[in-house]
């Protein structure tokens, strides 16, 4: 781990295990004065403890963050740097483009994801975005995979909607009726669950009655095995 005097606009950090790339990136980054690296570490475990070691006025604003890496990886690195220092940000710089590492890091708390073979200029570019704009900078291909993310979403939200449809439209149990039907689940008898909701054995008879007809059931063990395959409870 490397300790250096924060001298211009954009303090950044690199965070990389392999020292041949880390120090290539370092003296590449070194010819642009927009920015000044203050830390090199090799993993996610070594970059927290150089953050600490580190006096307030010289953490980086930008972590050059690589993904894979021993001990401890980069995207947990950023979920925990990100709990401990809340305007810090952290641009993945790393080979995998695939859809759960772009999913975890986005979760993580990345600000950008660029691939390594990516042109310094444009690593250079994507940390004043950052800092300056507030962009979310990204590698040509990798924002096409976040569109493609993007997409999935409506999808999952209309299954949901249709899932929720089927129960409050083929099913359309009143909320009391779902209260007497998680109780059965639960595993009450009527009494119990008459003493439960203030309301009678007699009254818990006729809502149970009603929710075998709507779910097409004629026994407690169908009523709470439609119960259970979809899930309500």
């Amino acid at each position: 781990m490397t300790n250096l005097k924060c001298m211009s606009t954009i303090p950044v950090a690199i965070v990389d295990d392999k020292t041949l790339l880390r120090e290539a990136l370092f003296n590449n980054l070194s010819y642009y004065n927009e920015i000044s690296i203050v830390l090199q570490a090799c993993d996610g475990s070594d970059f927290l403890d150089g953050l600490k070691a580190l006096n307030p006025t010289e953490r980086p604003q930008v972590v050059l963050m690589d993904i894979e890496m021993p001990v401890m990886d980069g995207i947990e690195a950023v979920s925990i740097a990100k709990d401990l220092y809340p305007d810090m940000h952290f641009l993945m710089l790393t080979v995998f483009d695939d859809d759960d590492k772009l999913f975890e890091a986005i979760k993580a708390g990345a600000s950008g994801y660029l691939l390594k073979d990516e042109k310094v200029a444009n690593i250079v570019k994507a940390v004043a975005e950052i800092v300056h704009e507030g962009g979310v900078p990204m590698s040509p291909r990798i924002a096409r995979k976040a569109l493609a993310l993007l997409r999935k979403v409506p999808e999952a939200t209309q299954a949901a909607a249709k899932e929720e449809e089927t129960i409050a439209g083929e099913h359309a149990l009143s909320t009391r009726e779902m209260e007497i039907l998680s109780r059965l689940v639960d595993g009450l008898n009527y009494q119990e669950i008459g003493e439960r909701l203030f309301i009678s054995p007699h009254t818990v008879r006729k809502h149970i009655a009603n929710i075998y007809d709507k779910l097409h059931v004629s026994n407690k063990a169908s009523a709470i095995k439609v119960a259970t395959s979809k899930k309500w409870f």
